[in-house]
């Protein structure tokens, strides 16, 4: 339909004779047109939307999701482009700025965020807080949500430059935070960010060095990481970025909206899938039993689900998928992994469900969950590290949904409606009447 022939409004009527209400219709610049339904209180009547499946909770300019064709788009980058030509401060620097930096830009900016890797002192007295067995999500949640307490002098959202040093701290002390909980749970002493390395570089040596033991990130698995980083950056207005921008609204503190994101993001309905195809293979066990378990996937009364295959967005193949599967095969070949019985329990289940007709129909293909849980699992990431990893790519979007928010000048603090469906009024009586 062409926009000379585009309605611009729809007029809701009753059965009741009540006068009927004219509703804009408001176009982006892409994707689906939306009513404008923001007129509907001042007429005693809301809409019900479980979920938020049919309606948009704001305007954004950062991400785009076409599900039907496949498409991500990062302020108008296709993802495979960032994937193949960005690290991931670039791509961070463009959702948070909205444009690609110059080679200048860049480099201040690589300089600013490796400048605030550090962690407060006193920071290492909270992660000793918690119990040695805690899940990395669990500490991650604590230790940035106690940072407002740290770097409480930069804190006034109204303020630009306040919001900017904030947004820096986060993306910046993020990989310190990860790796440092997975330290504390494995006993292990911490170990300090070195700035010369680069962003995956840096994550991987806190990681996995010792005080006893060098260690020297290997390039392959560092790029691997890069878009494993790259491809979770941002991904529109799903749960966690909703819950950051619903934080927001009340001007809560940065530090304590990013908190609120990793804790919505470590809901196994979301940011777990990774970690649940990691559990499945180990449940399937190995390659003589994929048979067995692929007639389960397809038994409606089973309960058992193939983790990792279809996407509730992405109707045909998740874009992140194909670039994450080149990636799985450059990690596996340069580690010599093919033989792994795990491994090669993975690749025989992909090759399986891209030809069965009954996944190839209902368009069940590998999503990106898939890959980067195997791709983590050969670089030596525990399952329970996926999530705290989903939770430092995703800090970027979410810092730039939410300054993009606190900008908005429509911006207004959340408050959902509710259709009531408890009791009529009805009056108190007394204990010794009930």
């Amino acid at each position: 339909m062409t926009s000379a022939n585009k309605p611009t409004k729809v007029t809701l009527t009753f059965d009741n004779g009540a006068p009927p209400i004219d509703l804009p219709i408001l176009s982006g610049t892409l994707g689906n047109d939306v009513i404008d339904i923001r007129a509907l209180g001042k007429h005693g009547v809301y809409t019900y939307d479980p979920g938020f499946l049919s309606t948009a909770s704001c305007n954004s300019n950062i991400t785009y999701i076409d599900g039907e064709k496949g498409l991500l788009y990062y302020r108008g980058y296709p993802i495979e482009q960032l994937a193949e030509h960005c690290d991931f401060l670039e791509v961070s620097y463009l959702l948070t700025y909205g444009e690609l930096p110059n080679a200048i830009e860049k480099k201040q900016f690589t300089n600013t965020i490796s400048t605030h890797t550090m962690l407060h002192d006193q920071l290492t007295n909270v992660f000793r807080g918690f119990r040695r067995d805690a899940h990395p999500m669990a500490v991650m949640v604590g230790v940035v949500g106690s940072m407002s307490a740290f770097y409480f002098n930069d804190m006034d959202v109204l303020n630009l430059e306040h919001r900017e040093v904030s947004a820096h701290r986060l993306l910046a002390k993020l990989p310190t935070i990860a790796a440092w909980s997975y330290k504390y749970n494995m006993g292990q002493p911490f170990i300090y960010p070195q700035n010369h390395l680069t962003y995956a570089e840096n994550f991987m040596h806190m990681m996995f060095a010792t005080p006893c033991e060098k260690y020297e990130p290997n390039p392959v698995l560092a790029k691997a990481f890069e878009k494993i980083l790259i491809l979770h950056a941002d991904h529109e207005q799903n749960a966690s970025t909703s819950t950051v921008r619903l934080a927001g609204s009340s001007g809560a503190n940065p530090f304590a909206c990013i908190a609120s994101g990793i804790a919505s993001l470590w809901g196994p309905a979301h940011g777990g899938a990774n970690e649940a195809t990691l559990k499945m293979l180990e449940e399937i066990g190995d390659v003589s039993r994929i048979a067995e378990y692929i007639k389960r996937a397809k038994d409606k009364n089973d309960t058992f689900r193939l983790m990792g295959f279809g996407h509730r967005v992405y109707r045909n193949m998740d874009p992140r998928a194909a670039i994450m599967q080149k990636t799985c095969y450059e990690v596996l070949n340069e580690l010599g992994l093919h033989d792994d019985p795990m491994f090669k329990l993975a690749l025989e289940l992909e090759k399986i469900a891209l030809q069965d007709e009954y996944f190839v129909s209902r368009k069940l293909y590998p999503n990106v969950d898939f890959y980067s849980g195997i791709v983590m699992r050969a670089m030596g990431i525990p399952n329970s590290m996926f999530t705290a990893i989903f939770a430092m790519a995703r800090t970027s979007g979410w810092i730039a949904q939410w300054s993009e928010m606190i900008s908005e000048p429509e911006q207004k603090i959340g408050r959902p409606r509710q259709m009531y469906t408890g009791k009529l009024r009805r009056d108190f009586v007394p204990t010794s009447n009930r």
